[in-house]
């Protein structure tokens, strides 16, 4: 069973590439286009992610976003970047997938560089100088 599951894995990216020149052959783009093009999005993918997890950790460790949702939805991101960099077609359609998941997508997620975004409560203020 090992044995098979290793099969499984192991010829994976090797379809994968094969799937992407049939692809590459059919649209008239060559294949090289189609390989960095999906390790260039992987990587902006990554970096921006980077920037965000840290502004969600900020967020969590103030107490206005839950710790969990950050994880799950940084969790998400770093794996399509992931799957963006593994050459071939069908890693990248995997990975566009996985980050068009209508997953964590409540109000309390952070934008990036957003650090200190929180609910107004209710209330009367003045200014005193």
């Amino acid at each position: 069973m090992r044995f098979i599951a290793a099969a499984i894995v192991l010829s994976f990216p090797v379809l994968d590439l094969i799937a992407t020149a049939r692809v590459a052959r059919w649209s008239g783009v060559p294949i090289w286009v189609w390989l960095l093009g999906g390790a260039a999005a992987g990587v902006a993918v990554l970096r921006n992610e980077r920037v965000a997890f840290r502004s969600r950790t900020v967020a969590a460790m103030h107490g206005e976003v839950s710790v969990m949702r950050g994880l799950l939805d940084s969790g998400r991101k770093v794996l399509a970047g992931f799957l963006l960099i593994v050459p071939g077609i069908v890693s990248d359609l995997a990975a566009l997938a996985l980050l068009a998941l209508p997953i964590n997508q409540g109000g309390d997620l952070l934008a990036v560089g957003d650090f200190a975004r929180s609910r107004a409560l209710g209330g009367d203020w003045r200014r005193v100088d």
